[in-house]
């Protein structure tokens, strides 16, 4: 089955229905969403819904996701996120804001662990940023496949045989073979906010039956998205970060 695994929306409905079609008109049968689908962008409640209508899709809670329930400076959320989150609070409907607060922070399917962060103590938030994080992540985990986002830029971490730890820039568009007699943790990037000086959306597509992996960076107006965070009085760092990828 080919899995499309998204990460780290940020309310901004433009990059994913552009991931989602591309993701679609590759085949792709199941849907996971890595959480943070909230948090800087103009379009919340509109991301919410169609995630929703996607049929059986994975929905995992993220950090600014969570922030939406509880009081986000006890998060240690910056200045920009707090005026994120707090704009967001308000144009969310109570029904929006119950399916936030009853996603799950991690989630089990066959040899595959998905979750926002890290798999290890997941509500830490965690950034898995170098070979120790994605060591203790995929041996929680206790599967072949860990699916992440959090950090905003694709990488793909593997064990060795000998059981160390390393990790690789995946090329966009490329298979990668990722055979289950290892283990392997991605971080599949943000479709709404990446921050690797590229504005073009990020997601990948797992084969489970071939047992590839492939990122992807998609085009789409991101312009226009900038535009819509000014017009809805957001910090203008957050317009400029679209623009820029950074």
């Amino acid at each position: 089955m080919l899995t499309a695994l998204f990460a780290d929306i940020h309310a901004n409905l433009a990059a994913l229905e552009a991931c989602l079609r591309h993701a679609r008109d590759h085949g792709a049968e199941r849907f996971a969403f890595l959480g943070d689908l909230v948090g800087y962008g103009p379009d919340p409640a509109e991301v919410i819904e169609a995630i929703r209508a996607v049929p059986g899709a994975i929905v995992l809670k993220g950090n600014h996701d969570e922030a939406i329930e509880v009081e986000p400076k006890l998060r240690d959320l910056n200045d920009v996120a707090y005026a994120a989150i707090e704009w967001t609070r308000k144009v969310l409907s109570a029904e929006q804001r119950r399916f936030l607060s009853e996603l799950p922070l991690l989630t089990h399917q066959g040899d595959s662990c998905y979750v926002h962060a890290s798999a290890n103590r997941p509500e830490k938030w965690t950034y898995v940023e170098d070979a120790a994080t994605a060591r203790a992540s995929i041996q929680a985990a206790g599967t072949s496949y860990v699916f992440s986002g959090h950090v905003h830029e694709q990488t793909l971490y593997f064990e060795s045989e000998s059981g160390k730890t390393f990790s690789f820039e995946p090329v966009p568009g490329s298979a990668i073979p990722v055979p289950p007699r290892r283990k392997w943790l991605a971080i599949v990037g943000s479709a709404g906010q990446p921050r690797d000086g590229n504005p073009a959306a990020s997601y990948a597509l797992f084969d489970d039956t071939s047992h590839t992996l492939t990122f992807f960076r998609i085009p789409y107006d991101h312009l226009a998205t900038a535009r819509r965070i000014r017009a809805a009085g957001l910090p203008e760092f957050l317009a400029e970060r679209i623009e820029r990828g950074l």
